[in-house]
């Protein structure tokens, strides 16, 4: 089993999800916004602004404030991962 940050500490079974999508276009703020009005938003961004969408095999949808570049890069095994996006400045 591989585990990945998604960002502030939370910690996701890489195995499980399907795909990392950004939040920037219409169908991925639709997806958003029905996994929250259906009860399956999973909010991982300690109030940042949702840069990636993550979907599980569960139909889970997990917000992060991680540039999906990042979360690619970490999914892939790759050391130089950028911290910038956690940075404590609101």
């Amino acid at each position: 089993m591989r585990f990945v940050n998604v960002g502030f500490n939370n910690i996701l079974n890489a195995d499980r999800i399907v795909a990392v999508v950004g939040s920037d276009s219409a169908p991925s703020k639709r997806l958003m916004q029905d996994a929250k009005d259906m009860g399956r938003a999973i909010d991982c961004t300690s109030g940042r602004k949702t840069r990636s969408i993550l979907v599980m095999d569960s139909d889970h949808v997990i917000l992060s404030a991680i540039q999906p570049e990042t979360l690619a890069a970490r999914l892939e095994g790759s050391t130089e991962t950028e911290e910038e996006d956690e940075d404590d400045n609101p």
